[in-house]
């Protein structure tokens, strides 16, 4: 059996130190800082989370080698669309409106001519549509179509499958944003702020990039075992 990076004894402080993007893995746990000393078990079952799934999607992340979960069937499914839809709140309500912000303000610092100022928000605009669509669907087709399933509810018209052939990946196009601004913008002098939006933009790309993959690599494979059982694939 593999030997993971970070086990049940591990200190959870050990993994915010390890990444600091884990803070954001964690805090959609439900789970919030101040554990001391205490180890991912403990804090786990503090706060009522599994710790074999928390440790699941944290190591997959961790140790980057994404290959299809073997042990999906013993992931806890009602934890993970909790963890996913949190994923959601965090990037509609939080990350993308205050991204957008940000990027406003970094424009009009130099004074950039309205049309740069219009086409980067028009893209970056149009681009959130497309998440908050993207996200929309899993929210109230595939999660309601999972509890339901889980419930001993089938849908003749439905299976997973059919969420996993349209799920593209929609964070690429921050790479674009980014290349974008990088190439286009025009910069007058030093702006910090500018700067700050760019590597905002990647550290954006990187959270949904491991959203996504979580959903590719764990929740979908977790799915269709509970899909085989049923007789459903």
């Amino acid at each position: 059996m593999k030997q993971h990076k970070f086990l049940p004894a591990t200190k959870m402080a050990e993994i915010i130190d390890d990444d600091l993007s884990f803070l954001q893995i964690i805090s959609r746990f439900g789970l919030s800082l101040g554990f001391g000393e205490k180890t991912v078990k403990e804090v786990c079952e503090e706060n009522r989370v599994d710790t074999f799934t928390f440790l699941s999607v944290v190591n997959f992340l961790s140790e980057s080698n994404y290959e299809i979960a073997t042990d999906a069937d013993s992931i806890s499914i009602g934890l993970l669309i909790d963890f996913l839809k949190n994923g959601h709140v965090y990037f509609l309500k939080f990350k993308l409106p205050a991204l957008r912000e940000k990027l406003i303000t970094a424009i009009d610092i130099t004074d950039a001519v309205i049309p740069y100022r219009a086409v980067f928000l028009q893209f970056f605009d149009k681009y959130v549509i497309e998440v908050k669509n993207h996200m929309n669907y899993e929210d109230e087709v595939v999660f309601p179509y999972v509890v339901n399933l889980l419930a001993g509810q089938t849908d003749a018209k439905y299976h997973i499958s059919m969420f996993e052939e349209r799920h593209n990946d929609i964070e690429q196009k921050l790479t674009e944003l980014k290349n974008i601004l990088i190439k286009y913008y025009p910069a007058k002098e030093n702006n910090y702020l500018f700067s700050e939006v760019l590597y905002d933009l990647i550290t954006c790309k990187q959270d949904l990039t491991a959203h996504s993959l979580v959903e590719d690599y764990i929740f979908i494979p977790a799915i269709e075992k509970i899909e085989q059982k049923t007789g459903r694939r």
